[in-house]
């Protein structure tokens, strides 16, 4: 298992797609088999190119920033700082599976907004 290389593979996948080029990063860095665990995109290659087709339409302007990846056995793990229209900001964590031709195969995610006030100095990423 090449994790280095797995890690940059998720990166350059979720950046392309991000980006509005989910057809691309399909064709690239996923195996015949993606499963999908965010609810509101449908299993497969395909639900995942609708969706960040539609995202890409509707929002073009946002932005997102790398912080962390870190990989574990067949796992790579992102977290995430996205800026979306109106300057709405999220943190994400993504986690990624790759198969055994070091392709992704699985995705989960979270999602949350960045608060206007918090009850410490700390950034949430």
């Amino acid at each position: 298992m090449n994790q280095e290389r797995n890690k940059e593979h998720a990166i350059a996948f979720y950046k392309m797609a991000y980006e509005g080029n989910p057809k691309q990063a399909i064709s690239h860095y996923t195996g015949e088999e993606y499963i999908q665990h965010n609810p509101d995109v449908a299993d497969g290659t395909q639900g995942f190119i609708d969706y960040f087709e539609k995202m890409q339409e509707e929002y073009p302007d946002k932005s997102i920033e790398f912080v962390r990846c870190i990989a574990e056995g067949n796992l790579v793990a992102l977290h995430t700082h996205q800026t979306w229209p109106g300057n709405d900001q999220y943190v994400t964590m993504d986690f990624f599976r790759f198969d055994k031709q070091g392709k992704i195969c699985e995705h989960w995610d979270a999602i949350q907004q960045i608060p206007e006030k918090s009850a410490n100095p700390n950034t949430m990423y």
